[in-house]
């Protein structure tokens, strides 16, 4: 069967529903289903799924497409990917859809082979990799479950054994488990503690090897393969993902060791990134299983500045984490084995949130007694205050004005100038109001979609006069197609588009083409346009909301009380509004 034909037949047996349904709660809306978006943060359902039509659309991030794209995006799957998961779950035959399906089995198969011999050389005598897993407190139960195996100083003692099963170079060469240098073969990994990297779908795709005794490097990995990318997978996911789930998070931690012993005494629900600083791949693996996560790297400095990294990834991708300082011993293995699980997990209790961390990690560089050096700390936290949500930053300056005895209005008059540096503009005065986005939203490109549909759609509400497209681009085309209706009246199709990318140039072209690529269901364009201006005056209402709070945080004097009055007024009004709206 072919590509293009087993995409149909995943389509017609895949009901989009009931894969949506797995993870979004989802409710009957009219011929539509409703629920919270899982690809962003919302209090009002904006996600929509078509039964009919088998498509999601989100009016909310502009999420869309069909039951496939929903997996790719949700699961972290590319397409065949996607296609796997689904046709293993509804018994559809993939057999002949993808030409290198059979290809991948094989590069599993030779994984499996190689871990079954290091697995075996581990158990067959003694040996100095079982002596170090033992010397580590390791128990022979611990070292089977994770598959541990080793790997003899011999230079070909792989090669050897994987050829005697008819296994090729080439292909060994493919997944870097031997090496070649002029001419002459060898095993990659030798004199190593092997520990296999086995993924969800309890696959072997790598290996990570540990040297015995001394040399570098200390930690050796499998080269990126086909089958093994190190940014899409967490080393022990396998076996935790059952306890990550029921626990509601994840602990992370630096290396394989740290994973083994936490597992063994009793921390299940920990996995390790695989040698490189944490991912966005990774982190959206993670929120699969749980938002909540965290970080147990090595206390010196190298591990906290990891840590520093680590939660800004997590934070981004819409993870709650948590940074764990290991109290006694440099690292997780040292603390758990001479304290117990008990303490490691108080421990966990006590992790810091993501904004005190920053704080703990950027104050203990500096003297807070010092004027100068207090300045100094306060231009640094400033600008870590910058990732985070307005809601958040705001209870951090709280916290910071008490730290360093500086009011929190001119921290927050610091907090507000950076913000507005980011985006190019100059710091503002006191008569200044945030500046306004300059990236064309998904409610606008909707609307333009629907006007590209039908030209009554241009009649925007007279109370919205002006607020409606507030993006250059959104602007800029929206009077392209006022200027069309002028001349041909309500008329819209392949030629009205076609004149608007001609009229549009190079700088609109790519918007252009993101709004002609909209898929509008049929019989729902009152239903979306409604939505899409609901969404927009509810938007309008925070950005004077926030205009507001900038000019009272701003205020240096100049703001009469009579003014201050009528500006308090209408920020209460505005919130009821939007409280009422349940937003």
């Amino acid at each position: 069967m072919s590509s293009s034909n087993i995409v149909e037949e995943i389509k017609s047996r895949c009901n989009i529903v009931d894969v949506v349904g797995r993870v979004v709660t989802l409710k009957k809306a009219g011929s539509n289903y409703k629920g919270l978006c899982p690809f962003h943060n919302e209090k009002t359902p904006s996600f929509n799924v078509n039964e009919d039509k088998q498509i999601f659309k989100c009016f909310g991030c502009g999420a869309s497409g069909d039951v496939i794209a929903f997996v790719e995006k949700y699961y972290n799957h590319d397409f065949r990917g996607a296609c796997e998961m689904l046709a293993g779950e509804y018994g559809i035959d993939l057999t002949g859809a993808f030409g290198s399906s059979e290809q991948k089995k094989e590069l599993y198969e030779i994984n499996r082979q190689a871990a079954m011999f290091f697995y075996k050389a581990l158990r067959s005598k003694m040996n100095p990799g079982y002596a170090y897993m033992k010397n580590r407190g390791i128990s022979e139960e611990t070292m089977n479950r994770f598959g541990i195996g080793y790997a003899d100083g011999q230079w070909q003692s792989l090669l050897s054994h994987m050829e005697s099963l008819g296994i090729s170079r080439e292909k060994l060469l493919r997944l870097g488990l031997i090496s070649q240098s002029r001419g002459r073969y060898y095993d990659k990994f030798r004199d190593r503690v092997i520990f296999p990297i086995i993924n969800i779908g309890g696959k072997v795709i790598g290996f990570g090897g540990r040297i015995i005794g001394d040399g570098n490097p200390k930690y050796l990995n499998s080269q990126e393969s086909d089958i093994f990318q190190k940014k899409n997978n967490l080393y022990g996911l396998n076996l935790a993902k059952t306890d990550i789930t029921r626990e509601d998070r994840i602990v992370l931690v630096e290396g394989y060791m740290d994973v083994i012993s936490l597992y063994q005494s009793g921390i299940r629900n920990v996995c390790a990134s695989l040698g490189t600083a944490l991912t966005e791949n990774q982190a959206r693996l993670i929120r699969r299983y749980t938002r909540n996560v965290i970080l147990s790297y090595d206390a010196d400095e190298a591990g906290q500045n990891a840590a520093m990294r680590g939660i800004d990834i997590l934070y981004q991708e819409e993870l709650r984490p948590r940074v764990l300082r290991v109290t006694d011993g440099k690292d997780p293995d040292e603390f758990v084995k001479k304290n117990g699980r008990s303490a490691f997990a108080e421990l966990m209790d006590q992790a810091l949130p993501y904004g005190d961390f920053k704080m703990a990690r950027l104050s203990s560089r500096y003297d807070l007694k010092d004027e100068q050096q207090r300045l100094d700390y306060l231009r640094d936290i400033i600008a870590q205050l910058q990732s985070m949500k307005p809601v958040e930053a705001d209870l951090y300056i709280q916290k910071i004005a008490e730290q360093t005895g500086i009011s929190s209005q001119a921290i927050r008059r610091e907090y507000e100038a950076g913000r507005q540096q980011e985006t190019g503009a100059p710091p503002p005065s006191a008569h200044q109001q945030p500046a306004e986005a300059s990236a064309i939203s998904e409610a606008e490109k909707t609307l333009l979609k629907l006007m590209l549909t039908d030209m009554k759609y241009t009649d925007l509400p007279e109370e919205l006069s002006g607020q409606v497209f507030r993006s250059e681009e959104g602007t800029a085309l929206y009077q392209m197609i006022l200027g069309q209706r002028q001349e041909q009246g309500g008329a819209a199709g392949p030629a009205h588009l076609q004149r608007l990318r001609e009229q549009a140039g190079a700088e609109l072209a790519d918007v252009l083409e993101e709004v002609s690529g909209i898929v509008i269901p049929p019989d729902k364009e009152e239903t979306i346009y409604a939505q899409c201006i609901d969404y927009i005056q509810k938007e309008e209402l925070r950005r004077q909301d926030q205009e507001i709070t900038w000019k009272l945080s701003l205020d240096d004097g100049s703001i009469s009380d009579e003014q201050l009055a009528e500006l308090m007024q209408r920020q209460a009004q505005i919130q009821r509004i939007l409280k009422g709206q349940g937003v």
